[in-house]
């Protein structure tokens, strides 16, 4: 996918020097340039990865040629699981993650994963204002530095049957792109399987996977009516994906491009926040647009769930400790 020939593997490229991994008109901007790597796992043409775009831009603008910046979109430098560790550790200094794949790391990843805790775009602006303090820290701890969070659009039930009740979804193979929609899974008596967002069509027609929960930009950017028939939007929770940075290549640079880096930032997470609710509307025709059965979930459908995100939500706070539950607690107090 790097380069033809001579042959270098993935696992090689990345324990590369940085210098080493970059193509030779990268390397030729001399030295008084640095450059920089950045890997998300969702592809060019989505909105996070567009508001990326926009945010390095501007950055290397403000820059004055002293930053470049690659982006590495489609999972095409590394799976979404390695992309934490790898900006942890410096393999590259910049990526985006869907926070709640790091669910097994620290509860605190998946809160917003919670089923029907966080599930419009008023709660999410109180989720936010209580839980991204944590998040900076926890992840402050981690060698990490959060430029900000960018939630999805609402999520959908996408099957190749019709469904009516929770007894419907009793034996598929269902996609789990978290632990906790694993748990989900579990409690629905589905089978979770992992599929990461660019190789849902290929799970879809192996059989590996046959129902899962995502919303209409995913559906859209994999094809969803190649291999599924049905959509129903539950609402269910505004997940979201964290943009970072490595605290040490961060602070090397000079105060004046920290500072317009987290300008940019603050204007990625608007691009980011009205990208999502256009495609709310926009995705959700496409799909119907396919030919695809699009509708609300039936009510019978919904008290299942609602049953469900129930247990998950206490699941969590017994999970995630005092620390955890108060946060919760202070969540809930906010939107009361």
């Amino acid at each position: 996918m790097f380069l033809r020939a001579p042959f270098i593997s993935r696992r090689s490229l990345l324990a590369l020097p940085l210098a080493a991994a970059l193509p030779a008109s990268a390397q030729a901007q001399g030295p008084a340039q640095t450059r920089w790597t950045m890997a998300t796992a969702y592809p060019e043409a989505n909105y996070h990865t567009q508001a990326i775009r926009g945010m390095l831009t501007e950055v290397e603008a403000a820059s004055h040629g002293s930053l470049g910046i690659t982006l590495h979109s489609n999972a095409s430098l590394m799976p979404l699981a390695q992309i934490k560790r790898a900006v942890q550790t410096g393999q590259a200094q910049m990526g985006e993650v869907l926070l709640g794949a790091y669910g097994n790391e620290d509860p605190l990843f998946e809160m917003d994963f919670i089923p029907f805790l966080a599930d419009n775009w008023d709660k999410i602006l109180k989720f936010n204002e209580v839980t991204v303090p944590a998040l900076e820290a926890r992840m402050a701890r981690q060698g990490l530095t959060l430029l900000y969070v960018a939630s999805w659009p609402s999520q959908a039930f996408y099957s190749k049957t019709e469904l009516k009740t929770v007894e419907d979804l009793r034996g598929v193979r269902f996609r789990a792109q978290s632990p906790i929609i694993s748990r989900m899974a579990e409690l629905l008596g589905a089978t979770p399987v992992t599929v990461q967002a660019a190789d849902v069509p290929q799970a879809f027609a192996t059989g590996i996977a046959n129902t899962m929960i995502t919303s209409a930009q995913t559906g859209v950017d994999s094809a969803a009516w190649d291999y599924c028939r049905y959509v129903y939007d539950v609402g269910f929770t505004l997940t979201r994906n964290a943009v970072f940075v490595n605290t040490r290549a961060f602070q090397a640079l000079s105060p004046e491009l920290q500072a317009a880096f987290r300008a940019a930032a603050t204007k990625a997470a608007a691009r980011a926040r009205a990208g999502a609710q256009e495609s709310e509307t926009v995705m959700t025709q496409r799909l119907r647009s396919q030919g695809m059965v699009v509708g609300r979930a039936p009510e019978s459908l919904l008290v299942g769930l609602r049953r469900i995100g129930d247990t998950q939500r206490e699941e969590w706070a017994q999970k995630a400790g005092p620390e955890g539950r108060a946060l919760l607690e202070r969540y809930l107090a906010a939107i009361r």
